[in-house]
């Protein structure tokens, strides 16, 4: 069975009883799809959950089996299904992609646009031309922006020359509204197995009315007490449900997921879209983040790695061979890899991961042996006196049962990761795997016929020479 993790978010404010039921439809709708078998779900957050999930937001795990159609059939058709349901948001993605993401970008989706400014209204107006712009760009999908209603909200404005008459300072005035509407905790209740917070706050009188919160009575210096409206202003107004910050700025978020393409040009398509159709106000930008950000950090890292790995393995097969021809020959493995790696990833996912490259420099350590076990018996055949053709004969059929074992017992415990890809947890392993079967193929296969022949052309001119013992 295979697993898919959905995102579902209702607007800001949903109660948790009306989340559960949009939840209680997702479930119904999801499991409608002939290769849907069985839902989970989890709606708002348990008490003192350390996740940052919200009452209005739910995350629905469904278990699936291939069965008539493709995997890109089935993910569109749960797309469609879910884009029917009016009045949520949501994002479909794996469960190991799921906590990823989280932990780049604070989304649940693997681009996250963060869109910086003042206000929140014309914030919203610009996110929604953004998405207009990319939501038609090929592997685009689940394109949400962060949604935004306005809700009745009651403000409380100090007035600063009352509360000096008064002999209040903004401290005292600012704990009074803290703990008189807010409540504070002062200590748990327990009756049985049941625990119950001990609340300090003003009688309902007071917090369920305009006017109630207007006739509170607030202490003064010389402990007599005035109406709060004596010392303030409060106002109905209406606001936004929720106010998102990073490094202190406001922000809106654009989250989009991306299937059948890759990462890297998809952003790039995104960014030119955005910069020739968005104008920006002056005071406001957009970032991106999410997952393409720490894969092109970590390409970085892995070419930079690879490059010094590839530079290492060249001045240890010269340390031990001693000749730069035979370090050169050992090191025609690496592209000979190469060409089954990169056939392995045009006919799976046609993109370049960082599991992928990962896999490259696995396959360059087992490429590079392979050669090394080939020249090395080379040099001692000739050291003892065999003719070019005999050396070449013999030393090719003495290494092939080390070289196929080798290859082999990679091969058999790589093949369930790179055909089960679509498994939880194998979303890292699986290109990873699948690279290194390629490589190993390709580099068993033509090391057999390449190395030799160009062994023997190279000793036929005199560029190398036997190792004499």
């Amino acid at each position: 069975m295979k697993v898919l993790t959905l995102s579902v978010v209702t607007k800001p404010g949903a109660s948790l009883e009306e989340s559960n039921k949009l939840g209680n439809l997702v479930e119904t709708e999801l499991l409608s799809i002939p290769e849907i078998s069985g839902t989970a779900r989890r709606t708002g957050r348990g008490e003192l959950d350390e996740h940052s999930q919200t009452v209005n937001s739910a995350e629905v795990d469904a278990t699936f089996k291939l069965k008539d159609r493709s995997r890109e059939e089935f993910m569109a058709d749960v797309r469609e299904t879910i884009a029917r349901i009016p009045g949520i948001a949501a994002t479909v993605g794996q469960p190991l992609g799921h906590r990823i993401d989280h932990m780049l970008s604070g989304t649940r989706a693997d681009i996250a646009i963060k869109l910086f400014g003042d206000d929140l209204n014309k914030m919203f107006i610009i996110g929604n031309q953004v998405k207009s712009a990319i939501v038609g760009i090929e592997g685009l999908v689940d394109v949400n922006v962060d949604q935004q209603v306005e809700i009745p909200q009651i403000q409380i404005k100090a007035n600063r020359d009352m509360l000096a008459q008064y002999g209040i300072t903004i401290e005292q005035f600012n704990e009074f509204v803290d703990i008189a509407f807010g409540s504070e905790k002062r200590a748990d209740i327990y009756e049985g197995q049941s625990r119950f917070d001990l609340v300090l706050r003003l009688n309902s009188d007071y917090t369920e009315t305009i006017e109630g919160i207007r006739s509170a009575l607030i202490d003064t210096d010389n402990g007599k007490k005035v109406p709060l409206e004596q010392v303030a202003d409060v106002v109905s107004i209406s606001g936004p449900s929720s106010i998102s910050r990073e490094n202190v700025q406001r922000k809106i978020v654009i989250a989009a997921n991306v299937a059948g393409r890759d990462l890297r040009s998809v952003v790039e398509e995104i960014q030119a879209t955005v910069a020739e159709t968005v104008e920006l106000p002056e005071g406001y930008r957009i970032e991106y983040g999410g997952q393409f950000e720490s894969e092109a950090n970590a390409s970085k890292t892995l070419m930079l790695t690879s490059v010094l790995a590839i530079f290492i393995i060249f001045l240890l097969l010269f340390q031990e061979f001693k000749s730069f021809k035979l370090a050169g020959i050992i090191l025609l493995n690496l592209p000979l890899a190469l060409i089954g790696g990169v056939f392995s990833i045009y006919f799976t996912s046609g993109v370049l991961t960082i599991p992928a490259i990962i896999g490259f420099i696995t396959l360059f350590g087992i490429a590079t042996r392979n050669g090394i076990l080939l020249i090395s018996n080379y040099q001692r055949l000739q050291s003892q006196g065999a003719s070019l053709i005999e050396t070449i004969i013999q030393g090719s059929s003495d290494r092939l049962n080390a070289i196929l074992m080798t290859a082999l017992t990679a091969a058999l415990a790589l093949i369930p990761l790179a055909i089960q890809g679509d498994l939880p947890g194998n979303e890292i392993q699986s290109p990873m795997a699948q690279v290194i079967l390629g490589g190993l193929l390709t580099s068993t296969l033509l090391n057999i016929f390449i190395v030799p022949i160009v062994y023997s052309i190279l000793n036929n001119r005199g560029i190398i020479k036997s190792k004499q013992v």
